[in-house]
């Protein structure tokens, strides 16, 4: 299996957002803080950043630096360190990356920071009446990262050789069996390719030269209304020409759009 998140030593902490944090691990958090102690802005913002920290990990301020309590919480899987707050005054704090157990533990934020492998075994922790027994909000945030496709076949046709599913491993698609009596659902679960958002540029500088150049300039003559020297003058109808043949109505249907699918806020409850 891919690893689920990596560490990325170029974060910062002005960098880090709620999607961003779920890169990075335990001891990358103490780290960024540590480079902290240079800059007062960050020091002043600390508790805006713990919360974006807290998003994606379980804080706890360790008050009692004793050997059996440090080997308490290395044994929950807690990373433990202190971070400077000032000249003075210093915190220890225990660290641990939040689990994605359940559906419910999945986010917008960190939809994509898991393997499809990773999110197939979270479905078959939770399942028991396949892809339609989650709500319409958790599939929303699984399918804004993901390709799900599902069918459901009776148990011997599911691994048809040239069928669905076996095309579908093909593709790299991972994939979770439900058992329905005689039938089998199959959810397939593909990570989406990154999209990027293109973004304009405009050159000012260009646009004001033209703008003074211009303005000597004729207005160009607008004949977007003249009509062309091929046009050819339409008669009205008659209505003596009109007959079953040539006689037609058009109908505007319109189709009811689906209700917007209820949002979903974070799952992450804060400490």
């Amino acid at each position: 299996m891919a690893k689920e998140t990596t560490s990325n030593k170029a974060l910062s902490l002005k960098a880090l957002t709620k999607s961003t944090v779920w890169d990075v691990q335990e001891n990358d958090i103490f780290r960024i803080l540590d480079a902290m102690e240079k800059d007062s802005e960050l020091k002043d913002n600390l508790r805006h950043y713990a919360d974006i920290i807290r998003s994606a990990f379980m804080i706890e301020e360790v008050k009692d630096d004793s050997k059996p309590v440090l080997d308490k919480y290395a044994k929950q899987g807690y990373k433990v360190g202190t971070i400077k707050l000032g000249d003075d005054k210093k915190v220890t704090w225990a660290i641990k990356k939040r689990p994605i157990m359940r559906v419910t533990d999945l986010t917008y934020e960190n939809i994509r920071h898991i393997t499809a492998a990773k999110l197939i075994e979270v479905l078959d922790r939770n399942f028991g009446g396949g892809w339609d027994s989650l709500s319409q909000s958790i599939q929303d945030i699984i399918e804004s990262g993901f390709d799900i496709s599902t069918t459901t076949l009776p148990k011997d046709r599911l691994h048809k050789k040239g069928g669905m599913y076996e095309k579908k491993v093909a593709d790299g698609y991972e994939v979770l069996e439900v058992a329905k009596g005689t039938w089998v659902e199959a959810i397939f679960a593909k990570l989406k390719p990154e999209t990027i958002k293109p973004r304009m540029k405009f050159d000012d500088a260009k646009d004001v030269d033209d703008e003074d150049e211009d303005e000597d300039a004729e207005l160009p003559i607008d004949d977007y209304n003249k009509p062309d020297e091929d046009d050819v003058e339409l008669e009205e109808p008659n209505d003596d020409d009109i007959n079953e043949n040539n006689y037609r109505t058009t109908f505007d249907i319109t189709t009811d759009t689906d209700e917007d699918a209820e949002s979903l806020s974070d799952y992450i409850a804060d400490e």
